[in-house]
């Protein structure tokens, strides 16, 4: 992940080439919350489900996000140290939303609850991800 020129300027979200492959969105960034979408169509496992790699790989972009959109603000980037997951029901087709909310918000570390949730607003999948706080490099 790249950061913006400008002392402790809010981190801008570029999405990366495995985002763009899986049609992720952003339709909200902040310290406080980030929001994306991604199809279920292209992401599916062999038995036509949300796959959970696809649900995995999207939850900890979308943390991962929040965690540098804070980072950013003290000057410093974010690379992630943990991801867990729980799958609670799955999903055939539609649209998922993707939110990452702040569970801690710290000078070294951060922990973030991501929720994937189908376009009814049931939850499908609940992250938990930490990130590591780390020194801007040039």
């Amino acid at each position: 992940m790249t950061t913006q020129p400008g002392a402790n300027e809010p981190w801008k979200i570029t999405l990366g080439e495995l985002d763009e492959k899986m049609g992720v969105k952003i339709v909200e960034e902040s310290v406080q919350r980030v929001v994306a979408t991604m199809p279920v169509e292209g992401n599916r496992q062999s038995f036509g489900l949300l796959h959970g790699g696809a649900s995995l790989a999207v939850g900890e972009a979308v943390g991962s996000w929040a965690a540098v959109k804070h980072a950013s603000t003290l000057g410093k980037t974010a690379v992630g140290v943990d991801v867990s997951a729980t799958h609670h029901k799955s999903a055939r087709e539609g649209l998922v939303t993707i939110t990452a909310t702040p569970i801690h918000l710290g000078g070294t570390v951060t922990t973030h609850e991501v929720v994937i949730s189908n376009a009814a607003g049931e939850r499908l999948c609940t992250l938990r991800i930490t990130n590591l706080l780390l020194d801007r490099k040039g």
